[in-house]
């Protein structure tokens, strides 16, 4: 086992001790033996099973069967989520299949931030992975259930989703994905169609056209963004069955899979604590997440994220174990926007079971963890297959089966991981680097500052970027507006970078799972609405950002720190249901902490 993940696993169980203790505590004596209806009096198992068919309803008046709950993020605006419309019937006959039963517990909100993004409801994006965990919460407090079965895909969902089941860590849970759509245009092709229409090439018609080539059916979007970064973590950290990430909807293997997850539920759900989502979510699940996540080059969302997940089983981590592990993880997957392969493509080079494979092989992921499936990850090497219409298990191959787009650990694509993070006079920030050339990995260049995404992008069309720079948008933290992404940004700034000018941008704020080829240094604590120097920052002063030594600094910082703070006037925190989080706005955590209002 590599040293230094050694080291940083231990640094966090010495941090999380107490917490720690006191959650396993807490769930356990959350835990009951027998089915977990067996304490409701005749009334509460009454109206539980009024709406079931005559078998259900029987064998849920009984005390033998157990009773799968279903959380469902199911709608049919998004993309991802749509294959979820008939699960839940295929899941229960699956269920009396398997000598179980299972009913809805709940529905949680599935936001798209594909179709939020520059829009005002996007300021709700993140909040909304805080509503998710407490709707899941809602569903599964109603102590009926003896495993459970999660149905999201999506940005914040699949975190929400998780951090509500694990406040009911003595329950199994298994979460069930969808698969992604089936390749349609070039990714390279599609960003050639944006960058197009940002220099008024062409018109919103072709541009349109563009994106629903490539946005074009039921299945998650295909580019390696928050959606699939989520698959992939919920795979490595053992809480969904090998193999079965970016297996494609309506497919035969996708049922069977469903199916399989819903036999493994059933039967977690008779071993006690065994297989019990406290048993799985451990401290080293949380750094195989991370190595999952700078080995991939994923989501920079997730430095987020997995705090927030971290802490609701009562782990405590920071970027500071991001950045030590991100010096000794390899980059090993080139997905777009990293490269030009989407998930459909790195499936089929070797997929996950080969990113697990060669990262246990050169001892970059801990072994010795409880999955789903059993005890140890090695499990995680193999690949569902059918035969004669029956799931089997086969081992993944032994070497990547296209080295563009996935290499061993010994000869990665960069020899550390995708995500790095900055800090200096500025305070601190996450950098993606994945995408980032090397030679656009430094920059020092004047600030110009703007409060919105659209004052650049009008600055651009009015010909006033044609120059270095590193563009400065404050004022887009949590605290102040709930820190919506920032991807309208990256075709304006790419143009220029492609035009030979060196930009950067620095922001509080979000980019997304898309995060590109220009240096941005995100999730900027403290924020301004905090009285971050970011919100000292005037046109003209200069920033020195270094991805490659982690430096985020500004050269005339007395002079800056003397500064009064900037005072953003005219948010308009009203419409779009936005005045019913001010509340959120008010109590949330800094992003380094989780950008919660849970914790």
């Amino acid at each position: 086992m590599n040293s230094s993940i050694t080291k940083v696993t231990e640094r966090i169980k010495e941090r999380s001790k107490s917490s720690r203790e006191k959650y396993l505590s807490d769930m356990a004596k959350s835990h009951q033996e027998g089915v977990s209806r067996q304490g409701m009096s005749c009334g509460n198992l009454a109206h539980a099973s009024a709406g079931c068919g005559t078998h259900e309803k029987n064998e849920l008046h009984g005390d033998t069967t157990p009773n799968i709950g279903i959380i469902t993020a199911y709608n049919d605006m998004l993309s991802a989520h749509k294959p979820f419309e008939h699960f839940p019937q295929q899941i229960r006959d699956f269920a009396i299949k398997h000598k179980a039963v299972a009913q809805v517990a709940g529905a949680v909100p599935a936001m798209c931030d594909g179709v939020t993004q520059g829009q005002p409801g996007m300021e709700l994006s993140l909040f909304s992975r805080d509503v998710v965990a407490m709707s899941t919460a809602v569903g599964l407090s109603h102590n009926l259930f003896d495993a459970v079965l999660c149905l999201g895909i999506c940005d914040k969902i699949v975190p929400g989703l998780l951090i509500g089941s694990l406040r009911f860590g003595h329950l199994p849970t298994i979460f069930v994905p969808g698969g992604p759509m089936h390749s349609g245009i070039s990714n390279d092709e599609k960003s050639q169609i944006r960058q197009a229409f940002a220099e008024g090439k062409i018109g919103r018609d072709e541009l349109l056209k563009g994106e629903s080539d490539s946005y074009h059916s039921p299945g998650t979007c295909t580019f390696y963004g928050t959606a699939n970064s989520n698959q992939m973590l919920m795979e490595i950290m053992g809480l969904q069955l090998p193999g079965s990430s970016f297996v494609n909807p309506n497919t035969e293997l996708r049922s069977l899979l469903t199916e399989e997850a819903v036999k493994v539920a059933a039967t977690n759900s008779k071993l006690g604590l065994d297989r019990s989502l406290m048993h799985i979510i451990t401290e080293e699940s949380i750094v195989n997440g991370i190595i999952g996540l700078l080995a991939t080059g994923g989501s920079t969302n997730h430095t987020i994220h997995l705090i927030a997940i971290a802490r609701a089983a009562g782990i405590i981590i920071n970027w500071d174990d991001m950045s030590d592990l991100s010096d000794v993880i390899p980059l090993i997957t080139r997905m777009y926007p990293n490269g030009a392969a989407d998930v459909n493509h790195f499936h089929a080079a070797g997929g996950m079971s080969y990113v697990i494979s060669t990262l246990l092989e050169h001892g970059l992921l801990h072994e010795n963890v409880t999955t789903i499936i059993g005890s140890g990850l090695h499990r995680y090497t193999q690949e569902p297959k059918i035969d004669t219409n029956r799931l089997i298990w086969v081992d993944g191959p032994k070497e990547s089966l296209n080295k563009s787009i996935i290499r061993s650990a010994s000869e990665p694509f960069s020899i550390d991981g995708g995500i790095k993070i900055l800090q200096g006079n500025l305070g601190r920030a996450v950098i993606k680097t994945a995408a980032v050339e090397s030679d656009h990995r430094k920059i020092e260049a004047p600030a110009i500052v703007f409060l919105e995404q659209q004052d650049l992008i009008d600055a651009f069309k009015k010909d006033e970027l044609n120059k270095d720079f590193i563009a400065v948008l404050p004022f887009q933290g949590p605290k102040q507006n709930g820190m919506p992404e920032l991807h309208q940004l990256t075709p304006t700034l790419t143009i220029l970078q492609k035009r030979g000018y060196k930009v950067a941008l620095v922001t509080d704020g979000r980019m997304s799972g898309a995060s590109g080829k220009v240096p941005s240094a995100i999730h900027l604590c403290p924020e301004a609405k905090d009285g971050g120097m970011i919100a000292k920052i005037r046109t003209g002063d200069i920033i020195h950002l270094d991805a490659i030594k982690g430096e985020l600094s500004c050269s005339n910082f007395e002079e800056i720190s003397l500064r009064e703070c900037m005072i953003k006037d005219g948010d308009n925190t009203f419409g779009y249901g936005r005045e019913l989080f001010g509340n959120f706005r008010s109590i949330v955590s800094a992003s380094e902490e989780g950008a919660s209002v849970l914790f």
